[in-house]
């Protein structure tokens, strides 16, 4: 895949007379072509913000990205981390719509060869929103709601045919344990995080899907601009599924270095570890890498079922207030699997 983006980034700042209203806007246009979408234009603009006047509360944060492609493909994706006063509560959550957008899907399982790949586009809506309570300092108990919808898919290869792959929609309901002690959200450099959770789908066949997530950052030298960041994320699912909704390897957020969905299953595992490095004024480097694992079960893992991935990257602080970075990462996997990702905020 050949991506080509033109990137400008600036931060505008809106404050009123109290501190406490200070709004951060990033704005980061792009032009772009990949061989499933065509050439593409977009707009990425993150939203960081603090409306209250105690110390506790951490910055919030919200993202709008629109694309629209020469395929007559749209992409709008928004993200949300908000902290009530006091962090007393505390929501997150995430909407996406793509429209004819183009995947490839290989199967289930973790060992699906190249020959298995099936280009299909599809209608996809998925809302997911989460609501939490203060138990005690950092501490959150919480619920959520998930919505996802895959409609209009369609095979671009005559082929190539897999029954699991057809128009289905889920509802799920979430339980959720959350320690978040981390000093950003963004681009954390000092605390940890905890995320613990249960959901309970509905759909063509009822399914529950596990998560646990740690993350841990350490910062070191004089003004902590060195940092080692470290995660351990596993995620099961008891039941049968829809084929988007299997536990996967891939992705910005969990494993660069693959395409999201090449591997998925019931069951994946993975610990990355990250070095952040500042160098001068406000550029950094990060070196990076992990192992992973994508299986059924205990009995049948095996040598295949290990995934390594390794990358560097760059980083450009545009909001010097907050720490927020503009993040570009190239990575790379096993069987000539490889990832360039762009994007503010670290990956983890």
């Amino acid at each position: 895949m050949l991506i080509v983006a033109i990137l400008a980034a600036t931060a505008v700042h809106c404050q009123e007379s109290k501190p406490v209203k200070k709004v951060s806007v990033l704005p980061v246009p792009a032009i772009g072509y990949t061989p499933e979408t065509k050439t593409y234009v977009g707009l990425v603009t993150m939203f960081t913000f603090n409306n209250t006047s105690d110390s506790l509360t951490r910055s919030s944060n919200a993202k709008l990205e629109f694309v629209y492609t020469w395929n007559k493909q749209m992409i709008f994706e928004t993200d949300w981390n908000y902290f009530f006063p006091a962090e007393k509560w505390f929501t997150k959550g995430r909407l996406q719509y793509f429209s004819k957008y183009p995947d490839l899907y290989y199967g289930i399982g973790f060992n699906t060869p190249d020959s298995g790949e099936l280009t299909f586009e599809s209608n996809r809506l998925k809302f997911d929103a989460d609501l939490f309570r203060n138990i005690k300092g950092k501490l959150f108990a919480g619920a959520g709601i998930i919505y996802t919808n895959y409609q209009k898919i369609k095979s671009l290869n005559d082929s190539l045919f897999y029954p699991e792959l057809k128009d289905e929609n889920n509802f799920g309901i979430k339980l959720i344990f959350l320690k978040d002690a981390r000093n950003n959200i963004l681009s954390p450099s000092d605390g940890d995080y905890l995320e613990v959770s249960n959901s309970f789908n509905f759909g063509t066949s009822f399914y529950t899907k596990f998560s646990f997530d740690y993350r841990y950052y350490l910062g070191f030298g004089k003004t902590k601009g060195n940092v080692l960041a470290s995660r351990f994320y596993h995620s099961s699912i008891f039941g049968t599924p829809p084929f988007y909704d299997y536990s996967m390897i891939g992705s910005d957020k969990y494993v660069r270095g693959y395409y999201l969905g090449r591997f998925r299953d019931n069951n994946f595992s993975t610990l990355q570890l990250e070095m952040r490095n500042h160098l001068f004024w406000r550029f950094g480097i990060a070196t990076f890498g992990g192992i992973s694992m994508i299986y059924e079960n205990v009995s049948s893992i095996e040598k295949e079922s290990f995934k390594p991935n390794a990358g560097v990257g760059l980083r450009f602080l545009v909001d010097k207030n907050e720490g927020t970075h503009l993040r570009f990462d190239y990575a790379v996997g096993a069987g000539n699997q490889s990832g360039f990702y762009i994007s503010f905020g670290e990956s983890f």
